[in-house]
This record gives C-alpha cells, structure tokens and sequence, in this order.
C-alpha cells in the first residue's frame, strides 16, 4: 500500500521547488493534494502536472489563504490529514543582509515571507485537526542556516532568525498538541537548487564552498527530490511516533567545516 493512501494533505509552497517536487512525490504515494502557489504562471504549469489535484493561485501571507486552502481540502476529501509549509523565501532584495545593514523594511519584510504564513497555515490546520478530533501532522520548512550558520557567503541575518524561530515555534507547539496526537517536525535542508537559490548556485566559490561543506554525493548542491523521501515519511503513519523534531536534509552542511582554507591554524576562522 502507498505510504499515503488517500490522504488528505494541502502544501503551501506546493507549485515550484521543493514544494513542486514534494507533491509529485507525495502524489506517487497516493495523496489527494490541495497545492497553493503565489505566482499564476506556476500555479497553471501546476494545474497541468497535477491534474487530480486542486491547484490557488494565492499569497500565504494573506490570512485567509491558509483558511482557503484547509476548507478546500475538507470540501474536496471530507477531512484534512497533513499540512507541509514550504511557502517562504530570501528576504536579501527587500533589505535583509548582515546586522549593520538590515533595513526596518527589510526585516519586517523577511519575517512576513518567512514566519507570518507557517503562524497562519499552522493555526487553521490545528484548528481543522480539532474540529475533526483526528489529530493530525503539521510539517514546516526550516534551514540549516537557522542553527548552522555561514557567515562568509550566507549572511542574512533576519532569514536566520525566521528559520530559526520555525524550529522554535514548531516544537513548542508539538509539546502541548502531542496529547491530541497533532504532530509537528520540521526538514532543514542545506543549499538545493532552487529559484531562490540561484544567485548562490551561479556562483563559483559557493559552488566551490558547498563542495566541501555538502559532501555527501560526491560534493554538491542539493536537489528539490533529496528531501521528498524525508517528507513523505513525515506526512505518513509510518512517522506516526515522531513529533518536536527537525531533520537536517543537507548532505553533511551541519556537520562539516567545510574548506580547510576557510579555517586558520588553531580551528578559528
């Protein structure tokens, strides 16, 4: 039997990315998907790679995005089973950047893409599970650069600080809503090639840098698909006994010190 038979699970994020891929993955595995995507043009490039699955256009930050999408799932299936947040980005355009430089506007904006939707998806979700006195599984997306930071080429700190309060507030809500049986993880990948990702990826001495940082697969920039096995178990009854945890999906990131040059005699850098 799939490992997600006839689940009923909605993906904020789900039209692009990580997001995209998950739902491919968790559609192989038999859910039945709602996938909500900001930009229109992906949301119909999704409309047309998942045709069995209800497809809004919507901005997550919007507070009845979130409540659309969980009444759509229960319109459409009769109940919800999972949430998957994947919806959020770089804030570095709008003004996020190390400390000294961080704009007002640019760390008011960073948390607004990052924290505010998981708040919004997360509550209607809990709220849909308690309706239906199911429980149910909440899965948000973190990073590495939450708890692992990189000051040489990854210094945005208001983006670290949104990753890093998901973890946060992902495992204080595990701890009150286990008795509900509600779980809560969260997937931390390291650098995927993504959209969002490109200035990284486009870059030599990243690319040079995540070789030794990532180094699992031979040294290299993770894939949207790397973290879909991770997601679909979490989504899953097979991951019905984990809750309050945060699964790092980045080819060794938090475990390495990356470049030996990076680091001076005596283990400083």
């Amino acid at each position: 039997m799939a490992m997600l038979e006839g689940k009923s699970i909605v993906i904020m994020g789900g039209t692009a990315g990580l997001g995209e891929s998950a739902a491919a993955a968790c559609a192989r595995e038999g859910a039945r998907l709602i996938l909500v995507g900001r930009d229109d043009p992906a949301a119909v490039a999704a409309r047309n790679k998942f045709p069995d699955a209800q497809v809004i256009a919507a901005d997550a930050r919007l507070p009845e995005t979130a409540d659309r999408a969980i009444e759509e799932a229960v319109r459409r299936h009769g109940r919800l089973d999972g949430l998957y947040h994947v919806a959020g980005g770089s804030g570095r355009s709008a003004g996020d950047g190390r400390l000294h430089e961080i704009t007002d506007a640019g760390w008011n904006a960073t948390l607004e893409l990052n924290l505010t939707p998981i708040f919004l998806s997360n509550r209607a979700a809990v709220r849909q599970f308690r309706r239906q006195n199911s429980g149910g599984v909440v899965l948000n997306m973190g990073s590495v650069l939450g708890f692992s930071p990189s000051p040489r080429f990854f210094a945005t700190h208001a983006y670290a600080a949104a990753k890093a309060a998901v973890v946060g507030f992902s495992r204080s809500c595990a701890a009150y809503y286990a008795k509900e049986n509600i779980r809560f993880n969260v997937i931390a990948p390291g650098l995927v090639q993504t959209p969002m990702t490109e200035r990284a990826s486009n870059n030599p001495a990243i690319r040079q840098f995540i070789a030794a940082k990532q180094s699992l697969a031979g040294g290299r920039i993770g894939l949207p698909a790397d973290l879909d096995a991770a997601v679909v178990l979490l989504l899953s009854d097979a991951g019905a006994f984990i809750t309050g945890q945060v699964l790092s999906v980045d080819g060794g990131w938090c475990v390495s010190d990356g470049p030996v040059s990076d680091v001076a005699p005596g283990g400083q850098p």
